[in-house]
């Protein structure tokens, strides 16, 4: 991982987060008080390849029973929040402020997880530029909800025609939904050829 340049605005321009999405790098602060991000990249990429997502049986057999209601941004800001609320974290509030701002202007995108009683379960959010969905994080309230959020994310880039799912880096947690690592090389490719086309992050058939 290589660190570029701080950014020490209270508020982080949305024409400076997508010049870096462009770029194939991304922010993060040290902590969620700090008021400065670094931009990142990373020498091997994490992507799920869209054509080659997968979720375990016991998350499939959730999605039958529909135990959770999806929805597509109505509460971008909390999602971050509640992405954000653990004891150490990346996203600051400068960040949460930012990518609402982003999240305003159309760029940035969360899939949240109602379980019965309307209650926020899960989610996740991320940035979306050209035909590539940069994913940024996920939360869970309930067991599996941000899981079955992932999934309902893979219909929607699926069925809108993204080309690019970019997970930032390789973990083994998101290799049981079909992360691999490529080459910057590689990457960059791939994000030259989805910034070329257009799709857009909506829900529904």
């Amino acid at each position: 991982m290589t660190r570029d340049s701080k950014q020490s605005n209270k508020i982080i321009p949305p024409e400076v987060l997508l010049n870096g999405y462009r770029q194939g790098i991304f922010p993060m602060s040290e902590q969620r008080d700090d008021d400065s991000v670094g931009w990142y990249s990373a020498r091997l990429r994490g992507i799920i390849p869209i054509e080659e997502f997968r979720v375990s049986k016991n998350v499939q057999r959730i999605i039958r029973q529909k135990r959770f209601e999806c929805r597509i941004n109505t509460c971008f800001r909390r999602v971050v929040e509640e992405c954000a609320n653990r004891e150490t974290t990346w996203i600051s509030d400068l960040i949460i402020n930012s990518f609402e701002v982003l999240h305003m202007s159309g760029h940035a995108h969360s899939v949240e997880m109602y379980n019965k009683n309307k209650d926020l379960a899960g989610g996740l959010y991320g940035v979306t530029l050209g035909a590539a969905f940069f994913g940024e994080s996920m939360f869970r309230q309930e067991k599996e909800a941000d899981k079955v959020a992932l999934w309902h994310c893979h219909q929607i880039l699926k069925k809108n025609g993204f080309e690019l799912w970019d997970t930032q880096f390789y973990t083994d947690h998101l290799a049981q939904f079909g992360c691999v690592e490529i080459s910057a090389d590689e990457y960059k490719e791939r994000l030259t050829r989805a910034l070329k086309r257009r799709a857009v992050f909506k829900n529904g058939r």
